[in-house]
């Protein structure tokens, strides 16, 4: 999964065409007008070229001589890809398409997870153990904020995928860390979330323990967890546009 440098101009141009394009305002078909959009974000048309070559890369944009460069079908966009992902998620909202594709990353975690906290409890170490209770033990902080509860998360999920020793499981984090943070960050923030920190220590517990089969167990449990505190929080949102408009 290729990446780019975030900073500077190059990094400003690349992620205003990513959010446009993954928000709709650039739809799928459309061709870029190259020399409204350099006016438009003050740029070079070098910059703007060079900005077009990452997007390329993810499978979001191409070039053809006589149409020129078009925004692909969302079919063809890369999005497992770890920029890709946080773009989709960037900005604080949580649209219909970041519901669904919420929803279809805890399907790949339902699949992936599972299978690895049963390696993990075959292969941990003292380190990993070690990385895994530091991370449960931030989680349960109190007070320390939305945002530490967030990175505590990740740092749980990646610690687990480590555990595994399995090299492939390691990058998934890539896949998984953009959609968990904001999952995360949107249900930390709401008084209707279940505690996570007893789910992640069942979990702690049967890989300490060496138990793969309790393990699985205690992972279903935290992320059928997981999926509750999502679908409460849609139901609350919907509860709250139909309050809205009754005032």
């Amino acid at each position: 999964m290729s990446s780019y440098a975030r900073r500077g101009v190059h990094g400003q141009t690349v992620e205003a065409l990513a959010r446009r394009i993954l928000g709709g305002a650039i739809p799928e078909g459309a061709t870029l007008d190259l020399v409204a959009l350099q006016s438009e974000l003050d740029v070079s048309l070098t910059a703007l070229r060079e900005s077009l070559k990452v997007l390329a890369a993810k499978g979001m944009v191409d070039a053809r001589q006589k149409r020129g460069t078009f925004v692909r079908a969302r079919a063809d966009w890369n999005l497992l890809d770890a920029d890709v992902l946080r773009w989709q998620f960037e900005g604080g909202r949580t649209t219909d398409a970041d519901r669904a594709l919420l929803h279809n990353l805890a399907e790949v975690r339902a699949i992936i997870e599972p299978a690895a906290v049963r390696l993990a409890a075959a292969r941990r170490t003292d380190a990993d153990l070690a990385a895994l209770e530091g991370a449960l033990t931030a989680m349960g902080e109190e007070d320390a904020g939305a945002a530490h509860a967030v990175e505590a998360d990740l740092a749980f999920h990646r610690a687990l995928l480590a555990a595994t020793h399995n090299e492939l499981l390691e990058r998934m984090e890539m896949v998984i860390e953009s959609g968990l943070a904001h999952r995360d960050r949107i249900v930390h923030s709401s008084p209707h979330s279940e505690d996570p920190v007893p789910a992640h220590r069942a979990v702690l517990d049967a890989v300490r323990d060496q138990d793969p089969l309790a393990a699985e167990a205690a992972m279903r449990a935290l992320l059928d967890q997981a999926g509750r505190d999502l679908d409460r929080l849609g139901t609350t949102d919907e509860n709250e546009t139909e309050g809205s408009r009754a005032q």
